[in-house]
């Protein structure tokens, strides 16, 4: 596991179980959030942060490294919402490109500079990155954009053996879905989907996460690995309509 890792997003859902995750691998956790963490989670440091303000962005990132490097960076921030193309809100997008991309960009370009050679960036997207979902325009498109970062990165940061890899859920016990899953015939339509059966938990991902920033994954770097159960091979329920045939919600 990397020495010293930030996790964005670690309050809550999948970003608090990659904290959980690294802590119990031996790594010193750092966490920056909208919100702090709950009691007694094993972070070193942690701060409050909208990740869509840039300089912001890299007073937290200063705050939280001192003048000690930052190994790997973990970003788990995240929002979504349900609507139809036509009836997103200018200020809906705006928001939803903002956390899931721009604030992806900041938190990089924060923490590269403190991060030696052979350190590790990972990134949360979906499997909604590649495939379309009624409802979830802005939502596909942020994710897409978020892969599209992570290769370029991987790219321009290969020769200093700096990693950059994205992990793809599918859907996962978090409470950005609590809304979701509280409709059981929503999530039967989900689960009738998943080859495997059920709804990950949010440490099935952060198992994932780990093994990118280990030395395990150490020639690994530029890829999209779906956590998802197989639910990719399958079509994604509608998020806006009923289907009859198959009980999608």
């Amino acid at each position: 596991m990397p020495r010293r890792a930030l996790v964005v997003g670690g309050a809550s859902g999948i970003g608090a179980a990659c904290v959980r995750h690294l802590a119990d691998g031996g790594s010193t956790v750092l966490c920056a959030d909208l919100r702090s963490p709950a009691g007694g989670a094993p972070v070193e440091a942690a701060a409050q942060v909208d990740v869509r303000d840039a300089d912001a962005v890299e007073g937290t990132v200063a705050e939280l490294a001192g003048s000690q490097p930052i190994d790997a960076l973990v970003y788990a921030a995240g929002v979504g919402h349900v609507a139809p193309v036509g009836e997103i809100p200018p200020s809906r997008w705006k928001l939803v490109l903002e956390v899931n991309l721009t604030g992806a960009f900041h938190c990089a370009r924060g923490v590269l500079p403190r991060m030696p050679d052979g350190s590790s960036l990972v990134f949360i997207s979906s499997i909604d990155s590649v495939a379309p979902v009624s409802g979830l325009a802005h939502y596909c498109a942020s994710k897409a954009g978020l892969d599209a970062l992570s290769r370029s990165l991987a790219l321009e940061l290969g020769p200093r053996h700096i990693r950059s890899n994205v992990v793809a859920p599918g859907p996962v016990r978090t409470p950005l879905m609590e809304q979701v899953y509280a409709d059981p015939g929503r999530e039967a339509a989900f689960v009738s989907r998943i080859p495997l059966g059920g709804i990950a938990e949010p440490a099935d991902v952060a198992s994932a996460v780990g093994f990118l920033v280990s030395s395990a994954a150490r020639h690994v770097t530029g890829i999209r690995l779906p956590v998802d159960g197989g639910m990719r091979l399958r079509e994604h329920p509608s998020m806006l309509s009923p289907d009859p045939d198959r009980g999608s919600p």
